[in-house]
């Protein structure tokens, strides 16, 4: 079948066209046209050298044509120019801005290869001379950058530390000496251990040290080792590459040690590190540097640890649960956070602390106690310390009525009749559970919350001796979490 004048052009483009007649007739086209349209083309050869320079382009930088640049290196007379990295990469750059003057090109290079493929120079055309014809897509490339910078603050706001050591309230002298040691750690960068009860105010005084220090400006990234599953403990810490295990996303997931990078990371609960692991934060202490799991690449790091527990770390070391190394690397500066039994003279000024926060938070009016009250506050072992203190006036709160909250309904919240006060030593207070709730006045009946908070006392206990002590297989046989089983432990005063 013959061809007819409608499968021909001007340009002897026809259907069928074999592709290497195509490229010679479709380039020149192409050059011309870009030629045309831009606002200055210059061509180099593979010594960067010019070999050809359009008069429009030599005008527009001074020249009197484009001869007068041959043979000169492109460096010479566009100081900018990127096409000598265009020919030594063999890689084009799309669409950049030059700078040439007080002036800025938008510009495109990209490489020349001969048949064989090498490259033996590079081409450059100036698309416009003024950014202005950019102004959409700079528009556009603005907005995602201001939306980038907000939740860039945004997540450095969440990870800023909130509490000062001023926040941590008393005026006794077991209060005075622990902010005195705190803010002594804040000006050394060393490692920080935190000893003392759950509940007594070390992570609060962990982000005290912090916004004290030279690294206040970074973040504070706080990680409850009680709170993750042996399993991710490693990815929680030290990040994960792509598909480093099965389930695993795609993407690279970042570490607890890597968001820390420049500030501090905080690790409660570090007695609750599995044994396998704690050689890793070992080498990641010592190395400041950590391998992501999964991968093969070492990231250095800028991190100060301030690591916190209540668990009696030198026996962890004597039964083998803990590593010896390990522990006298992070005990190099070592806090011991009082318990609230142990400063009852501060008790006053935490009341008064906390139910202007409690107020504040919940918007209401701060909640008044009866001179009867405090005194049967005062009276408390506190096991759970302030925490165990705050959780019982945010109730006393929501109980509240007019006037000041008496002695009476506070004990009804405490559902225990409390001993006189200064009737316990700490030291037996510490040991002691809380007392089973009072019966009810008049028969031998016992309040619900009592008896179902002895039942599961005894069931706690029960599980610990059935397991040998060993409170993750224990919380396992009972059916609930790690850290649940450790703060009802808490709850009840079981110690170790």
């Amino acid at each position: 079948m013959g061809l007819s004048a409608a499968d021909l052009d001007d340009n002897g483009l026809r259907v069928g066209i074999s592709p290497e007649h195509f490229r010679s007739v479709a380039m020149p086209l192409l050059f011309d046209h870009l030629n045309a349209q831009c606002e200055g083309t210059v061509a180099v050869n593979r010594e960067a050298r010019i070999v050809w320079m359009s008069d429009k382009y030599a005008a527009k930088i001074g020249l009197a044509d484009g001869r007068s640049a041959l043979g000169r290196e492109i460096e010479d007379v566009l100081p900018a120019s990127r096409l000598r990295e265009v020919v030594d990469s063999g890689q084009p750059s799309l669409l950049d801005l030059m700078p040439f003057g007080d002036e800025h090109f938008v510009v495109t290079r990209i490489p020349l290869r001969a048949d064989d493929g090498c490259v033996v120079g590079a081409l450059g055309f100036v698309l416009f001379d003024r950014a202005r014809h950019l102004k959409p897509l700079m528009e556009k490339f603005g907005r995602l950058q201001a939306r980038l910078a907000e939740t860039e603050r945004a997540l450095l706001q969440a990870r800023r530390a909130r509490y000062t050591i001023a926040n941590f309230i008393g005026a006794s002298p077991l209060a005075g000496e622990i902010k005195r040691q705190a803010r002594r750690a804040a000006q050394l960068d060393a490692t920080v251990l935190l000893r003392g009860e759950t509940g007594t105010g070390k992570e609060l005084l962990a982000q005290g040290i912090h916004n004290l220090s030279a690294r206040a400006d970074g973040p504070f990234v706080a990680v409850n080792m009680a709170a993750v599953p042996d399993n991710l403990v490693e990815a929680e810490l030290f990040g994960t590459a792509p598909g480093a295990f099965t389930g695993a996303d795609r993407k690279a997931r970042i570490g607890k040690f890597e968001l820390a990078n420049g500030g501090t990371l905080f690790l409660d609960e570090i007695g609750d590190l599995p044994l396998p692991l704690q050689v890793k934060l070992l080498r990641v202490l010592q190395e400041q540097q950590v391998e992501p799991l999964g991968s093969n690449q070492v990231r250095p790091l800028d991190v100060r640890v301030i690591a916190a527990t209540h668990v009696d770390l030198e026996a962890r070391v004597a039964d083998g649960s803990f590593r010896a190394d390990l522990f006298y690397r992070l005990n190099v500066l070592s806090l011991r956070v009082p318990s609230l039994r142990e400063r009852r003279e501060d008790l006053p000024a935490l009341v008064e602390a906390l139910l202007d926060d409690i107020a504040a938070r919940s918007g209401q009016r701060p909640l008044e106690l009866a001179d009867d009250a405090l005194a049967l506050l005062a009276a408390q072992p506190w096991p759970g310390n302030v925490r165990q203190l705050r959780n019982l006036l945010e109730r006393a709160q929501l109980s509240a009525e007019d006037g000041p909250l008496a002695a009476a309904t506070l004990e009804a919240l405490l559902g225990a009749r409390l001993p006189a006060q200064g009737g316990q030593g700490a030291g037996a207070a510490s040991a002691a559970a809380p007392a089973v709730g009072p019966e009810l006045a008049g028969d031998s009946v016992e309040a619900l919350a009592d008896t179902l908070a002895r039942a599961e006392r005894k069931a706690l206990l029960a599980a610990l001796q059935a397991c040998g002590g060993n409170r993750r297989l224990a919380a396992s046989r009972l059916g609930i979490s790690r850290a649940g089983f450790y703060a009802k432990l808490q709850q009840h005063g079981i110690q170790r």
